[in-house]
């Protein structure tokens, strides 16, 4: 019999019906506005009811479970972990109604076998009488644990010390060995574990899980899954394990993690007045909530650093004041998003502090009670170094194709993988007949030796750098290699130019120089002639006015004076033979000191010479060096227009001779020192640059090198450094 309210207890119930109602509709509205991040969320969402039965669920949800959403609701989420122990499913159910929330990890073992590890939080009474729980799968995450932990816990002193089990056992099951962590988990002693086997242990529901572990490692070699294995009271201990073959006498080891206890226990204490609110300020992605004119309404912390903006202030600007509006992809971007109302693309942003960021979003329109919902991401990180790399490549490109050297890159075997058009002209092929093919196979025999030579120093010291001759159907060729071991790694470069034109334009300007040397002495050589000349005339007069005497002595003064000045002009304007051997260094310089001190002294110019005793000849080519010395002394000559005095000093440096020629003249600034050498480089007004230019040639090739100190004002030094012994270098044979 149904029994009627009386009409003041219906008067009574009526507001708490209609307050009732009110509160629905409340809630209808709120779950409406959060829809969308609910179901765009990439963590798992559960709402659960007091019986732990899902009421909802998003789209991340079905997919952990693995079921559609209609299946999921009204399923018990305990239906899900029974390979929980009931004892940690009590503790977590006491923490919820001690706390009102809290942060764990669970197993859950979906209806086809499978088994997950998630992480999750839960809070209770989110709406009401509802739980909210989100999830997340960290299987992947526990599966790379376990394999670093299988490196870490090989050695026996390990061994002992693992916190994770660690089981020797033989092909049936049986264990060999078990260390204390093991033990401990199964709250047994190790003597009485060494007369036991896995089997005695196994859950029966695992059973066929340890039969496929022990088939699969016999196979493979190796295997992973999980077990539960019962202790002898009864609990049950749930296992991660990796199975491997053979590591001690033909045995199996077996490194076991107990995932029953939670070693990263935390509790979040989180206060919430909504459950969508807590997804909108926990998102790492920027969200803003804006209205129809661009004006933004809401905005989570994300968005804030996104945005540069603290949230009170980000709250009052308007999107627009971010993007160039004027821009037309901006244009074509808002067009869009009116007609379709959803759109997803990426745009430059500018924020308030002068940076600009690549900002990825999906707009959705009318999502939140009307208003428009953005999500962002920022790639500009990533936009960078996708920009970075095509820029590098383009460069690089360029710069290979339009180097005026020849480029080759080679692998690690010397084959061609790449070659820029210089390259394919310098050795006359197409750069498809060069790829694949080793670079000594372009050269003749003996311009492969040499190369070879260069190689195998490359390969010793990182580079490499020198020249190669060979002949094609033409001409003699020089080439000038530079070779780099690794500019990436397993590819080397060379880099190559034809050097024939230019070793024969240095052969001419050493010639032209020789004769403009010539003619700069000339003038002295003639006043040099003009004198014994006039005193060969006197001699005369004297013969003619008495012939009493003997005047023999007067004609070989004469004679041999002239025959002394002519011959060292001829020496240095007839071309002559280049031909190295062992000379007096001292005596050369003598020499030359005493063909250039006429001009000296007519420029009031002393030249003092301070010669070590004892000094080894030196292995040189005598009228190049003397040639050397005369421009050097020349050229000292002329910066004293007053006069002076030259210092010129030779004394040995280990295995090395060095003179040094020292003027008192103005000096040389130090940023045209390193110019000095240049072809057609003088500091004369007449000059031409060639002499030294011939000059640091000639040392070069006597395997020397000059060096120059100078201060304004006080004067200049030439440090000319000579090797006593000349090494033999390849350029030197001859074939």
């Amino acid at each position: 019999m149904v029994q009627s309210l009386s009409p003041r207890e219906e008067q009574n119930a009526t507001p708490d019906v209609r307050q009732l109602e009110e509160e629905n509709r409340r809630l209808k509205e709120r779950l409406n506005s959060y829809s969308v991040i609910f179901e765009r969320s990439l963590d798992a969402i559960v709402i659960l009811n007091k019986n732990g039965e899902f009421v909802d669920v998003n789209e991340a949800a079905c997919k952990l479970f693995e079921m559609d959403k209609f299946d999921l609701i009204g399923r018990s989420l305990f239906s899900f972990l029974e390979l929980v122990p009931p004892d940690i499913l009590l503790f977590q159910q006491s923490m919820l109604q001690k706390f009102g929330s809290f942060s764990d990890e669970l197993l859950i073992k979906l209806p086809d076998g499978k088994v997950k590890h998630i992480e999750f939080s839960i809070k209770k009474d989110v709406f009401h009488e509802f739980d909210l729980v989100m999830m997340r799968d960290v299987s992947a995450h526990k599966a790379l644990e376990r394999e670093r932990i299988i490196h870490e816990f090989l050695f026996r002193d390990v061994f002992n010390r693992a916190v994770d089990g660690i089981v020797i056992f033989d092909e049936f099951g049986r264990f060999i060995d078990v260390n204390p962590a093991f033990s401990m988990s199964l709250n047994l002693e190790k003597g009485k574990l060494l007369n036991l086997s896995f089997q005695q242990f196994v859950a029966r529901e695992c059973a066929n899980e340890f039969a496929r572990l022990l088939a699969e490692v016999k196979e493979k070699g190796t295997a992973k899954g999980e077990l539960s294995l019962v202790r002898p009271d009864g609990t049950v201990k749930m296992f991660e394990l990796t199975v491997t073959s053979n590591v001690y006498s033909g045995f199996y080891m077996a490194i076991m993690r107990d995932v029953t206890d939670r070693k990263n226990m935390e509790i979040k204490l989180q206060k919430s007045e909504e459950r969508f609110r807590a997804i909108f300020e926990q998102a790492h992605e920027a969200i803003l909530i804006w209205d129809d004119f661009g004006y933004i309404l809401n905005a989570n912390p994300a968005a804030s650093r996104t945005f540069e903006l603290p949230l009170n202030l980000l709250v009052r600007r308007n999107l627009l004041d971010f993007v160039e509006y004027g821009d037309e992809k901006v244009k074509r971007i808002f067009s869009e998003f009116r007609q379709k109302g959803e759109i997803r693309d990426e745009l430059t942003f500018h924020m308030p502090n002068g940076e600009q960021k690549q900002l990825e979003f999906t707009m959705k329109k009318r999502a939140i009670d009307g208003y428009h919902l953005t999500i962002f991401r920022n790639v500009s990180g990533r936009r960078k170094i996708e920009r970075e790399l095509r820029e590098s490549e383009q460069k690089f490109r360029s710069i290979f194709d339009h180097s005026m050297d020849g480029i080759l890159l080679w692998d690690e075997q010397h084959r061609i993988i790449d070659a820029n058009p210089i390259a394919c002209g310098i050795f006359s092929a197409e750069k498809e007949a060069l790829l694949g093919r080793k670079v000594g196979e372009l050269l003749p025999d003996r311009a492969r030796r040499q190369l070879n030579k260069l190689m195998d120093e490359c390969q010793r010291a990182g580079e490499a750098i020198g020249e190669v001759e060979f002949s094609d159907e033409t001409k003699e060729r020089i080439i000038e290699f530079s070779l780099k071991k690794e500019v990436i790694s397993g590819v080397g470069m060379m880099t190559f130019r034809d050097m024939t034109e230019r070793k024969e334009m240095e052969l001419q300007l050493r010639k032209s120089d020789t004769l403009n040397v010539v003619g700069e002495l000339a003038a002295s050589i003639a006043h040099e002639i003009r004198n014994p000349m006039t005193a060969l005339k006197g001699f005369i007069q004297l013969l003619q006015g008495s012939i009493d005497g003997d005047y023999s002595m007067y004609f070989n003064v004469i004679l041999k004076r002239i025959e002394s000045i002519i011959t060292e002009f001829l020496v240095l304007a007839k071309p002559h033979a280049v031909q190295y051997k062992q000379n007096d260094i001292c005596k050369i310089m003598q020499d030359t000191i005493d063909l250039i001190s006429a001009q000296a002294m007519m420029n009031n110019v002393q030249i003092i010479a301070d010669f070590d005793r004892g000094l080894p000849p030196v292995y040189c080519e005598l009228n190049q060096l003397k040639q050397v010395f005369i421009n050097i002394l020349k050229n000292a000559i002329e910066v004293m227009p007053k006069g002076g005095d030259i210092t010129v000093r030779i004394a040995r440096m280990g295995k090395n001779v060095r003179i040094s020629i020292t003027d008192q003249g103005g000096g040389i600034p130090k940023d045209k020192i390193k110019k000095l050498g240049e072809p057609f480089y003088t500091t004369k007004e007449r000059g031409t640059g060639l002499g030294l230019m011939v000059s640091y040639k000639i040392i070069e090739e006597h395997q020397g090198k000059i060096d120059v100190e100078s201060e304004v004002g006080v004067g200049t030094t030439f440090h000319i450094t000579l090797p006593i012994e000349r090494t033999e270098r390849e350029d030197d044979d001859g074939d």
